[in-house]
């Protein structure tokens, strides 16, 4: 079964997850830590936890979401995994991250190019990729249907969605995501969103303002 370990970081209040199962291997999506504490506070808790992780992954590469990247792969050894579409957003990230005011980000590269329909594996897990782009042009959503989990990034909150006023966004193409994609999922499925709390496809169907069922 796996667990879901959230960690909130850096000033834009990015949420960084740790999923693991009982045979204590590991993915890290979203690498938000930047300054020493919220690493360390990262690193602390796969220590206690006794977790090897395997994969490090990206929903997209916004500069809030990539701030931990490189430090993760150069600590736990770990290859990157991005959609490609986003690879043009990860290598802006240091413009990005100078104009924000992130003057020690350390970049990184892509060791993985992945595409819907594939399956990241971990331990007796898996996660199915979803594409689901808007917010970013490859936007990717984490999902398991046995356990009704879906790590969505920043395309779907708790009654509300990711912005689309950035470069390289579009409404249309976050609504037809969440539409033909996470609207179609199951109700019960839990979402774990880039910002904010977890919230239920159900609920956001019935109560999303942004985009309605």
């Amino acid at each position: 079964m796996i667990q879901i370990q959230t960690f909130t970081f850096n000033p834009f209040s990015e949420n960084t997850y740790v999923l693991y199962d009982e045979t204590k291997e590991a993915v890290i999506i979203d690498p938000g830590c930047y300054n020493y504490e919220e690493r360390k506070q990262l690193k602390d808790f796969i220590d206690n936890q006794e977790l090897t992780v395997v994969q490090l992954l990206n929903t997209h590469a916004h500069i809030d979401h990539v701030l931990g990247n490189e430090y993760v792969k150069r600590t736990f050894g770990v290859k990157l995994h991005l959609h490609r579409k986003d690879l043009p957003i990860l290598q802006n990230a240091a413009s990005r991250a100078e104009f924000y005011g992130f003057p020690n980000y350390e970049g990184s590269d892509v060791d993985v190019f992945i595409e819907e329909g594939d399956v990241i594996k971990f331990g007796n897990s898996e996660l199915e990729i979803l594409f689901v782009p808007g917010h970013a042009p490859g936007h990717v959503a984490f999902i398991n249907r046995e356990e009704n989990i879906c790590v969505s990034g920043d395309v779907l909150f708790k009654q509300s969605v990711g912005r689309t006023d950035f470069p390289m966004c579009s409404f249309e193409d976050l609504e037809n995501s969440i539409r033909t994609k996470l609207y179609t999922l199951d109700d019960e499925m839990v979402v774990f969103p880039g910002h904010g709390g977890i919230t239920t496809i159900g609920f956001e169907k019935k109560n999303n303002p942004f985009v309605k069922f």
